[in-house]
């Protein structure tokens, strides 16, 4: 498998240097829950120590729910799990200590490895099937297994982080329709349901393990796509996508990936059936592995558990729908940590300008989805094509966007992977340039699949691409002769309360009901449809607008894009060619400043990192001039406020080095310089 260190971070400002009788030494990591940092013990042995999060601890019946989890979890055998070491409760922030795992996860070994095969995929398989038989055999719950739960030691996987996430699903104060405790593209079907911590026990650990393995082989998930709502869609009504499974073990993970529970075999059950298909003779290169496997076999056996009647399909496209909208909900304002591993996590505690006091009772979540604008007069957010013999067709750039079929009939630009859900809008520029074209948006778009609408020279449709071959179905037409060639008119597609609505100019002209169970989430797309004896068609688009609703007000964010003056963004990319940049406008704030601003507790960790970093979720393509300054600051992190506010920076860096480092960090804070909404200056921001 090759050496794939296990990455820590140094310990932050706010960190505590000691929790109880154990120091703190590094940090390992941070989820949902709380922060994971590597400790040593009054005997000197490195152990890991999940410290709850803060806003947690004074919730008396989360701290009830996790002495009890604690207590089930220390009862879990050994075998092929990081074994409960201690825990204190009643701790100012409650805490758990468990065994140093010292070795990658598995979606850390893949990622830097790639998907395993032969010995190595069927152990994992039945490390983390024996796993789950110890686990489930001492009565617990994991309800959270993905790879990241899944470290290798000394080439045997161990399985972290069991039983504990069940303290903050069931504690009623934490359990909100717009929260939920797992990876979407992990859960189980029933997880999906309203009474889930009822109906999702260990089956639900079952589908879990299915699409663990599944990752491993293949290096994606089974039901992925580009929307955490439309995973759910296809999770809910779909068959898993298994290529590149082969022999025995793809009929263990179909099994596994059942959508009635009852039609899962237990984790013990597995562990039988995959000792049984062991015939390569890998395991016996592992011996800890098999003996852990052999004594989990006869370790607390759980029954299978019997069959539930009423669980037909139509309650799945129900659910599905239901499970779109509780994943759309967790898309929220998201705040960065002033920290150099940049941990994000979504901020939901009230609306950007008056949330609630941390101890108060949850408010409403804002909402913040996607947004994206583009003037569109350059590659950008939208990229080029070339032009070739035998190309389908291409988009070009020539003050604005053309596209242009060739040997198809129908042509997609390539444009941003944001996923839109729920209620959005689009406005765009559109415009006829041959005789015989339409000009085409798609949204909705998940794989081949999504809503679409025409913009041709007699009639504006709306309906649905199926992409089988009988061209759009189920259109609403609405005649207008406002497409003539070499006109250009503002088209707009609203998406409220489950239907569409379009208009031209202004003018409303057809509404839609979007019904389609799976097509819940998706991208938008921008093309062009060749209906005329030609041999090509061409259409062109200009100032596209897409955007995503803000419940409560507004958090104000500069748009580079407009005006002059430094603002602060995330750099996705940068070409020197083009002229061009792809940013996020984001607002980097002291952190005092923040915990006044959002009302946090002043005591919050939080509030005492060097800064935060409030993001827009709204992306742009900045002009940049020609030869733009290129600089750098480099600097304390507490530093990091004031030296985005002016963007002067410490020193040069050549358009290369800039280039490299921002390849390296996507996404990484830089300072932008305009004048009439072109850039001038590019800083990049490296704190120490």
């Amino acid at each position: 498998m090759g050496i794939v260190l296990r990455v820590t971070q140094p310990l932050m400002p706010g960190d505590p240097r000691r929790l109880g009788g154990y120091e703190l030494l590094r940090r390992l990591g941070q989820g949902g829950m709380g922060t994971v940092f590597l400790g040593r013990s009054p005997d000197g042995r490195l152990v890991a120590v999940k410290m709850v999060r803060p806003e947690y601890a004074w919730d008396t019946e989360f701290r009830g729910r996790f002495r009890s989890e604690v207590n089930r979890a220390r009862e879990v055998p050994g075998f092929c799990t990081a074994a409960v070491l201690d825990a204190d409760p009643d701790h100012e922030t409650p805490y758990l200590v468990v065994e140093y795992v010292d070795g990658p996860s598995l979606s850390q070994v893949i990622r830097e490895r790639g998907a395993l095969d032969g010995g190595t995929l069927h152990s994992v398989a039945v490390g983390v099937a024996t796993a789950l038989a110890a686990i489930h055999g001492a009565g617990v719950i994991h309800r959270d297994l993905k790879p990241q739960s899944v470290l290798f030691s000394l080439g045997t996987p161990k399985v972290i982080d069991f039983g504990i996430a069940r303290a903050l699903e069931v504690t009623s104060r934490h359990t909100r329709p717009d929260q939920m405790v797992g990876t979407v593209a992990y859960m189980a079907p029933e997880r999906f349901e309203a009474d889930s911590d009822r109906r999702a026990g260990a089956p639900a650990d079952v589908f879990a393990w299915g699409v663990v393995v599944a990752y491993a082989a293949t290096g994606r998930t089974p039901f992925g796509t580009d929307s955490p709502a439309a995973t759910a869609a296809r999770i809910l009504t779909q068959p898993p996508d298994l290529t590149g499974i082969e022999g025995p073990l793809r009929s263990l993970v179909e099994r596994a990936l059942a959508k009635d529970p009852a039609d899962r075999p237990t984790a013990h059950q597995l562990l039988d059936l995959l000792l049984e298909a062991e015939t390569g003779g890998g395991l016996a290169q592992r011996p800890e592995l098999l003996r852990a496997a052999e004594a989990a076999q006869h370790t607390g056996r759980v029954p299978r558990p019997a069959p539930r009647a009423g669980r037909r399909r139509l309650t799945r496209l129900v659910a599905a729908s239901a499970a779109a909208a509780v994943v759309s909900a967790g898309i929220g304002l998201a705040v960065s940590r002033g920290r150099s591993d940049q941990t994000s996590a979504s901020f939901v505690s009230g609306p950007a300008a008056s949330p609630s006091p941390a101890p108060a009772a949850p408010a409403t979540p804002l909402l913040q989805g996607p947004s994206v604008s583009d003037r569109l007069d350059r590659p950008g957010l939208w990229k080029a094509d070339e032009r070739t013999t035998h190309a389908r067709g291409w988009c070009t750039f020539d003050r604005r966007m053309l596209a242009t079929t060739h040997e198809a009939s129908l042509y997609r630009c390539r444009g941003p992977e944001e996923s839109f859900t729920g209620d959005h809008t689009i406005a765009v520029d559109t415009g006829i340039v041959t005789r015989g074209s339409c000009a085409v948006i798609w949204f909705r778009y998940v794989g081949t699949s999504g809503y679409v609408a025409s913009f041709c020279e007699k009639e504006v449709r709306l309906g649905i691409d199926t992409n089988s071959g009988n061209g759009f179905t189920g259109e609403r037409t609405a005649a207008t002769t406002a497409f003539r060639p070499g006109r250009t008119h503002r088209v707009g597609i609203a998406v409220r309360d489950g239907t569409a609505g379009l208009t031209v100019d202004g003018a409303a002209l057809l509404s839609l009901p979007l019904t389609e169970p799976l097509l819940v989430a998706g991208r938008i797309e921008l093309g062009v449809l060749n209906e005329s004896a030609g041999d090509s068609a061409s259409v062109s688009f200009a100032d596209v607008e897409l955007r995503s609703p803000v419940a409560g007000e507004r958090t104000p964010f500069a748009d580079p894009a407009t005006g002059s003056g430094t603002s602060v963004v995330r750099l996705y990319s940068y070409d020197p060619d083009e002229r061009a940049a792809v940013a996020q406008p984001v607002r980097v704030l002291d952190s005092a400043d923040y915990c006044e601003q959002f009302r946090v507790d002043p005591d919050d960790l939080l509030c005492s990192d060097p800064y935060q970093v409030v993001e827009s979720r709204q992306k742009v393509t900045i002009p940049v001039r020609r030869s733009p300054a290129l600089r750098v600051w480099e600097g304390p992190i507490g530093d990091v406020p004031a030296a985005v506010r002016t963007g002067e920076g410490s020193g040069k860096i050549s358009v290369s080095n800039f280039r490299i480092w921002l390849a390296e960090n996507p996404g990484a804070l830089v300072a932008v310089t305009t004048s009439n909404g072109t850039a001038t200056r590019l800083t990049a921001i490296r704190p120490a």
